[in-house]
């Protein structure tokens, strides 16, 4: 039963990891993370959408509280290679990430909010911690204080097998082939050994059948 009751909580920490998470604020003013939409009467929801980072992997718990602890936000847009490297770096520590672009207005707002008033990217926010501008020393830092691992621990979840062929693409491509072999015998082309044209090379006569005949000697009749 033991057994059975872990199987059971992975599967569902594994499918939780691939589930969007929300935050949201109850009439009482506290604080939730979810994988499931909040009840009516909440305030100030915030979808969390996993990135490409996570997609495709199982988060382990401990890191699963992490990001509900200290859930990470980057804020950046098309401003080159130090948005790229920012990008860069939360990906190679495999940390989970909202990123939001200040173009939007709603998410400009948010940002001016953080950084009273400026609206220059790169931005990262660790739980309440925000971080203007790309240094990788001191993302690191905000980063390790939060308890995020230093290296990625997501675990890449196994390929699926490609299923068999059912029978209607079994059938439709041996009727291709069928179709295939059709056309070929119609142009002409040879299909196998018994159409395949052969000239036989003229036979030299023998030596027997070449050599000159000696006349025949004709013996004195005697009287």
């Amino acid at each position: 039963m033991i057994k059975i009751a872990l199987l059971i909580l992975t599967c569902a920490l594994s499918a939780n990891s691939y589930a969007d998470t929300y935050k949201w604020v109850d009439e009482k003013g506290v604080t939730h993370y979810t994988d499931q939409p909040p009840p009516p009467g909440a305030t100030k929801v915030e979808q969390k959408k996993l990135t490409n980072s996570v997609i495709g992997t199982t988060m382990p718990y401990a890191l699963q509280q992490t990001v509900k602890n200290f859930p990470v936000t980057v804020y950046v847009n098309d401003c080159g290679e130090v948005c790229n490297s920012a990008r860069g770096l939360l990906n190679r520590r495999g940390i989970p990430f909202t990123e939001k672009n200040p173009e939007n207005p709603k998410e400009q707002s948010e940002l001016a909010a953080l950084t009273r008033g400026s609206n220059a990217v790169p931005v990262l926010q660790v739980g309440r911690s925000v971080l203007r501008g790309f240094e990788e020393s001191q993302w690191n830092t905000a980063l390790d204080e939060a308890g995020y691992p230093k290296t990625s621990v997501l675990l890449k979840q196994p390929a699926k097998a490609k299923p068999p062929a059912s029978r209607d693409e079994k059938d439709a491509k041996s009727g291709a082939e069928s179709a295939g072999a059709k056309a070929a015998e119609a142009a002409g082309a040879p299909t196998g050994p018994a159409d395949i044209a052969r000239t036989d090379a003229p036979q030299s006569p023998s030596p027997a059948e070449t050599a000159p005949v000696a006349p025949a000697s004709t013996a004195p009749v005697q009287q």
